[in-house]
């Protein structure tokens, strides 16, 4: 037992084993017709609940005396009733030695097992050398109690040398436990190790043993694939599955189906899924949030309404898997139709299912249900708390995300933590609060660059270039392109194109396969007319096969999404479209004296350039809405790219023409035009 004494384990050959087992009860003399004179102590037992005293000490006398073959089956058996209570399960273990029962092979498991609920070693230790003074130290179930109790406290290493020092007894079970301590403690790599040492390729080099394999070793390696992002591994751990006839295993199919989900592999994930002969409802979550992690919110969708067809309830966790799907003004309805099915069948209304439900809410534009959700939430977290401020920010509504702070901070109940402080830090960006804003940022205590960047988005978007450049220069932040696209919000507002040049070209230097970089160049050189510099930028985005992102605007109409590019004349309605948008400029330019914004230095799209004054996707799908909906009917319209100035002005005039709401949401923001004016207050 060499190895044992060095890791601090009593040794069999001590002299004076020790119990760790204290009572608050006058102690029992051992019978004397006991199996063992083996003595203890009752010097640390951890308190008891006195009210058990007397029930404990009746049960103890009506079990039948040592040589009654029975009586350590009823020993064993009230030791496992009370599992859930460590103190009194050593409690019991206690009365058992004193009374003269010798433990067996099944005792000793179950008492280590209770001793992994202490806040320390000890009893676990004291137990140990009971199992080497009783004879069971090389039993196999004592052995894997053994290791989970010592990779608990002293972890996988130590667990290993427990493991290693009786290699006549290694299982599936020790073998997976194995497996299980390294995963636990980040170390995915040699939990994968372990799982080849347990079924080691043949002489072949590649025949293996795969009947010591059972659907936990399985599902234990592929957690581990997982989290190591190891496709090709986790691939020829499937291929061990399909050959050991555990791959239908719901188990080690669900196993699969997660593993591929964390490598990124979701064409691989939906194959094992549909291949799944019985699918339960962790595997249509697992698919599910994994397409809308992937940007598949429409199939998302679809899986949800197919798992309900299919009789498979969803619980909770869906329920907060598929909201972020609706997360989109296009998908609002089907947000409010998961609500309602939430509502009708009794799905548990928790504080993770409501924090999803007002994020859905807010992006997808309805920031009265969200707020009416949020104040009927008995219990709210920080996360409750965050989503609602960022939200207003996103609506424009910097002040009331502030305000909104400031009370969650005066209750003193929640945690300010990091998201927070973002939050915090967003709403005054909205709101163009600067001096809160630097109050704020002072309380954080470790800033991130989230946190540097938002904070230059303040000070540039305020026009307040020189402390911007002095904050900059202060953290040594300059190398990060969030905090010089921060820098860039400020100079599309006040039009500084001398700074914004130097950021651009700042931004390709940090980003030079980002495509989007060398529009913004390029734009930036036309807007001065330097046109052999928009020839060079041109063919470098050619010769680097650089593909700038396209714009696209979409609207729904009667359940049927249309999606608009620029100067699109694709529509069935196209002629209608372009007559309703010209008549909308001519009014413009009569009644409101509008003139189209032609300064295209801070676009994000070069081919938009050439389509003013009308043909940008969101103005094609501002048209087609207002000739497709009763007057009166709020629009609601969604852009892949950030609305340009000149789109900005005339969505806005246009509202107070047509006397509608005009809700366009782009990446930054949502812009909610009413009566000629904007939310974000042409703040963006």
């Amino acid at each position: 037992m060499g190895v044992i004494v060095q890791s601090g384990i009593s040794s069999a050959s001590s002299s004076s084993i020790r119990c760790c087992l204290q009572t608050h009860q006058k102690q029992h003399q051992p019978h004397t017709s006991g199996q063992t004179n083996f003595q203890v102590s009752s010097a640390t037992l951890p308190k008891l609940n006195s009210s058990k005293l007397p029930t404990a000490v009746k049960v103890f006398e009506e079990i039948p005396d040592s040589g009654n073959i029975n009586s350590t089956y009823a020993w064993n058996n009230l030791i496992k009733t009370h599992l859930g209570d460590h103190h009194y399960v050593l409690f019991i273990y206690q009365n058992m030695l004193l009374r003269g029962f010798r433990p067996d092979k099944h005792t000793l498991p179950r008492i280590l097992t209770a001793s992994r609920n202490f806040d320390t070693l000890c009893p676990g230790k004291q137990i140990h050398a009971h199992a080497l003074k009783f004879g069971f130290g090389s039993d196999k179930y004592v052995i894997t109690a053994l290791m989970e109790m010592y990779g608990l406290f002293e972890g996988a290493d130590i667990a290993r040398r427990v493991f290693e020092q009786f290699s006549s007894q290694k299982n599936s079970v020790s073998w997976t436990l194995m497996a299980r301590l390294y995963s636990r403690e980040d170390k995915p790599g040699l939990a994968i190790e372990t799982f080849h040492q347990m079924v080691p390729l043949g002489a072949s080099g590649e025949d293996r043993d795969l009947s010591v394999l059972d659907a936990v070793a399985l599902s234990t390696v592929l957690v581990a694939c997982g989290r190591l992002k190891a496709l090709q591994e986790g691939k020829k751990i499937h291929e061990i599955a399909r050959k050991s006839g555990l791959e239908s295993d719901v188990l080690v199919s669900n196993s699969l189906l997660k593993m591929y989900l964390d490598c990124g592999s979701i064409k691989d994930a939906r194959l094992v899924f549909d291949c799944m002969r019985e699918k339960d409802i962790i595997s249509w979550t697992a698919i599910l949030r994994g397409y809308v992690k992937n940007g598949g919110f429409n199939e998302g969708l679809k899986l949800f309404r197919l798992m309900i067809l299919e009789g498979i309830k969803p619980d909770s966790l869906t329920v907060s898997s598929a909201l972020p799907a609706c997360s989109r003004l296009s998908a609002q309805k089907h947000g409010r139709e998961i609500h309602a099915y939430m509502l009708r069948n009794h799905v548990d209304s928790n504080i993770v299912t409501q924090n999803a439900l007002i994020d859905m809410y807010m992006k997808s534009g309805c920031t009265e249900s969200a707020s009416k959700i949020f104040d009927r939430m008995s219990e709210k977290d920080t996360i409750s708390w965050t989503v609602m401020i960022l939200g207003y920010s996103l609506h424009g509504q910097g002040k009331v995300g502030v305000d909104l702070f400031e009370k969650m901070k005066n209750m003193g109940t929640v945690e300010l933590d990091d998201s927070a402080y973002v939050a915090v830090l967003c709403a005054c960006n909205t709101a163009r609060m600067v001096e809160e804003g630097m109050y704020y940022f002072k309380f954080i205590r470790k800033p991130k660059i989230e946190h540097y960047s938002i904070m230059v988005s303040l000070l540039s978007r305020s026009g307040l270039f020189d402390k911007a450049r002095n904050f900059i220069d202060e953290h040594q932040i300059e190398w990060h392109k969030e905090v010089q696209r921060g820098l860039l919000a400020g100079c599309r507002i006040h039009k500084n194109t001398k700074m914004a040049k130097r950021v651009i070209e700042r931004l390709t230097e940090l980003e030079p396969l980002n495509a989007e970089n060398y529009v913004l160049l390029l734009n930036m050189y036309a807007s001065n007319s330097k046109w052999d510099d928009v020839k060079n930028v041109r063919e470098m985005i050619r010769d680097m096969a650089l593909r700038p992102k396209k714009a696209y605007s979409w609207i729904e109409i009667h359940n049927k999404l249309h999606v608009f590019e620029v100067g699109d004349v694709s529509h069935p309605r196209s002629e209608r479209i372009y007559y309703e948008l010209h008549c909308l400029m001519e009014k413009m330019k009569e009644e409101e004296g509008f003139v189209p914004d032609k300064d295209f230095s801070m676009h994000d799209v070069d081919e938009e350039r050439e389509c003013i004054p009308v043909g940008h996707s969101e103005m094609l799908a501002i048209s087609f809405g207002l000739i497709s909906t009763n007057p009166g009917t709020t629009l609601h319209i969604t852009k892949s790219l950030r609305v340009c100035r000149n789109c900005h002005s005339s969505a806005k005039i246009m509202s107070k023409i047509v006397g509608r709401e005009i809700i366009l949401k782009d990446p930054d923001r949502f812009h909610h035009f009413k009566d000629g004016i904007c939310s974000c207050e042409d703040f963006w």
